[in-house]
């Protein structure tokens, strides 16, 4: 059996998005159909009907939500029908090198649901991240559901699905980020601010944001930001200087470029303390090329690392974020700019390229 659902869909690069009827299959073995009560407007999405990840067109898009499982195919012990859960795109195989090593958040086998879902006419649909979350019901593998406190509305929990993880897990995993650290946190959009909500919760005593748009310095300050840098115009190494003056001369502990250019990267690279660490968690372009004297990243020290999600577990960090944001200590209420429906995916397209939102965030 089938359901018959609406969906945002992208047919083409350069093409505007449209609503769609979509049939989803019911859960087969290891299989969850859940029904999607909130996704965020990520940046992936963008790319996505841009073309900028792969022409795998037609694509669900959505990914970064949360909702509640309807049913589940046989062999799921996960999770149970009525279970509020937040969907994830890495769910660890167990069994690969990287989850044999106890380190399943570089797991390199993650899984997805194995029935597509399709149009009305059975042409299948590529669902975004392996989730396909712009609908009122999307069928993914068990293992994308993380149960959590169903407390939390699902406009705020969707948000650690992608984003908000990624920026918080670049602080807090990836980073190692102490008390009484100085950061710096260059690009300050909804990963950026998520970076530096990040910072402070690990209670870091100095965190920098830099960013050529003076607005999300504004928003950076709520998030914890102690200092800012508005970076138009200016060149690397006043970038780089402004970062150090700001960290008491020597540079930050832990840079995060949650912008992922080349400019950003030096800017991260050469604003680090000696034996400080980078950390890439923007997403860059595949065309993008770095240069860097070989004897500065010798002589520097320290690490340079890229966070992959934030480096996340969900099993282990979602609930943990969930309860941190029951108890006030995490607001990830703030993250959200605005609720749209699923036929405003277009124009909140519009507002992210034009640093409107830090998240719009489609409610079903």
């Amino acid at each position: 059996m089938t359901s018959t659902v609406h969906g945002v869909i992208a047919r083409g690069p350069h093409r505007p998005v449209e609503l769609a009827e979509i049939l989803v299959p019911d859960p087969g073995p290891g299989e969850a159909l859940v029904a999607v009560q909130a996704c965020g407007v990520c940046h992936t999405d963008l790319h996505y009907r841009q073309g900028a990840i792969n022409d795998d067109f037609p694509f669900l898009l959505g990914h970064e939500a949360a909702g509640v499982v309807e049913a589940v195919g046989p062999g799921v012990s996960e999770v149970a029908p009525g279970d509020f859960v937040i969907l994830n795109w890495r769910a660890v195989c167990g069994e690969c090198r990287a989850c044999r090593r106890g380190r399943p958040w570089y797991c390199f086998a993650t899984h997805n649901a194995r029935q597509p879902m399709t149009l009305t006419d059975g042409t299948p649909l590529s669902p975004a991240l392996g989730i396909g979350a712009f609908a009122d019901k999307t069928l993914v593998a068990a293992g994308q559901c993380t149960k959590v406190s169903a407390e939390v509305p699902a406009t705020v929990a969707g948000l650690l699905g992608c984003g908000v993880m990624a920026g918080l897990g670049a602080a807090l995993n990836t980073g190692a980020v102490g008390r009484g650290d100085s950061v710096a946190v260059i690009g300050c959009g909804g990963v950026g601010a998520a970076a530096i909500a990040g910072a402070r919760l690990a209670g870091a005593c100095r965190i920098v944001a830099v960013d050529v748009d003076e607005r999300k310095l504004l928003v950076a300050k709520e998030f914890g930001a102690t200092h800012t840098i508005a970076s138009s115009g200016r060149t690397n190494e006043e970038v780089a200087e402004e970062i150090r003056a700001a960290t008491g001369g020597f540079g930050a502990d832990v840079v995060i470029d949650a912008v992922g250019l080349p400019d950003t990267y030096l800017q991260a690279f050469y604003g680090r303390d000696l034996a400080g660490t980078v950390v890439l968690v923007g997403v860059p372009n595949p065309s993008a090329r770095l240069e860097l004297p070989l004897i500065d990243v010798f002589g520097r020290g320290g690490a340079l690392k890229s966070s992959w999600y934030g480096d996340c577990l969900p099993s282990r960090d979602f609930p943990t974020l969930i309860d941190l944001h029951r108890q006030g200590r995490l607001p990830l209420d703030r993250f959200v700019s605005e609720t749209i429906g699923l036929g405003d995916v277009e124009a909140a397209f519009s507002k992210m390229r034009h640093g409107d939102v830090l998240r719009s965030v489609v409610v079903l």
